[in-house]
């Protein structure tokens, strides 16, 4: 299945009800818009023969089959981490392809973002509860019932994480004591977890001086989650940046349209006043 490698083929992401979105294969249909003409077609058997594996393993332990956060986990590090061997780049950790799904599904290498989307996607296929969860810095994984819920790091092999590991992820972010007094992580929507994965690509593109590379990402971002603010706010900053005025006034236009924060509105209103200004 050659695909339509334009905007246009990523249009039903922005349409679908967050729980209607597949994230694995959505963070493909993304992939694909920068590989002209990709046959996604072996990509899609390869999910779906990660959810077979899974499946087998599942079925293999009878009536031992877990029914915890933690028995879950395990079986998702022993085939995906373990017999599949998906793991974290470490070597190579900013390379642009480790956010680029196609090339995490060739090289079994990836960010924790573009791996978590993986263990996410085929334990719902199972039929268990799973997200992606808005760590910082590093994304991990929420599996199982909400009683037993249990976390795992996909960039790890699907390890077992601990409260104390837990609690230094956020408390590098946060400062000491800050996580202590939340305790809790939230899981991402589905399209704030394409958000995520797109933001990854977008900051990569930035730090390599690639302007024009990270507004086609930020282009995408608004098309995936047309109500997220700031992708249009980076997207119009980075117009500007190229002087592509008209553009960033759309962008910025449309990010009023979609905030309703009245100090965001405020600041949109009065960029939008000097942009009209600094053409008079």
């Amino acid at each position: 299945m050659r695909t339509v490698t334009t905007n246009a083929s990523i249009l039903y992401l922005g349409l679908l009800e967050d729980g209607d979105i597949e994230l694995d294969s959505a963070a493909l249909a993304l992939s694909a818009l920068d590989h002209e003409g990709v046959d996604l077609a072996p990509y899609l058997d390869q999910l779906r023969t990660i959810t077979h594996a899974l499946d087998i393993a599942r079925r293999a332990q009878g009536d031992a089959v877990p029914a915890t956060g933690a028995g879950q986990g395990a079986v998702l590090a022993a085939v995906i981490g373990g017999k599949l061997g998906f793991a974290g780049d470490s070597e190579s950790y900013d390379a642009p392809l480790n956010a680029d799904m196609i090339r995490v599904l060739d090289r079994k290498r990836g960010l924790p973002v573009s791996l978590a989307i993986l263990y996410v996607a085929a334990a719902r296929r199972l039929g268990w509860k799973a997200d992606a969860l808005n760590t910082p810095s590093h994304v991990l994984v929420a599996i199982g019932p909400t009683a037993s819920r249990a976390f795992i790091d996909p960039f790890h092999g699907g390890a077992p994480v601990s409260p104390a590991r837990l609690t230094a992820l956020f408390e590098r972010a946060t400062g000491p004591g800050e996580w202590a007094a939340q305790n809790k992580a939230e899981p991402m929507s589905n399209r704030m977890t394409l958000v995520r994965l797109l933001r990854n690509q977008a900051i990569r593109a930035e730090q390599e001086k690639d302007i024009d590379r990270a507004c086609t990402v930020y282009q995408r971002m608004t098309i995936v989650a047309p109500d997220h603010g700031h992708g249009w706010w980076h997207l119009a900053r980075l117009q500007l940046i190229m002087g592509r005025i008209e553009e960033a006034r759309t962008s910025l236009s449309a990010m009023l349209e979609v905030t309703r924060d009245p100090q965001w509105r405020g600041h949109i209103t009065q960029t939008l006043i000097r942009l009209s200004a600094s053409e008079g």
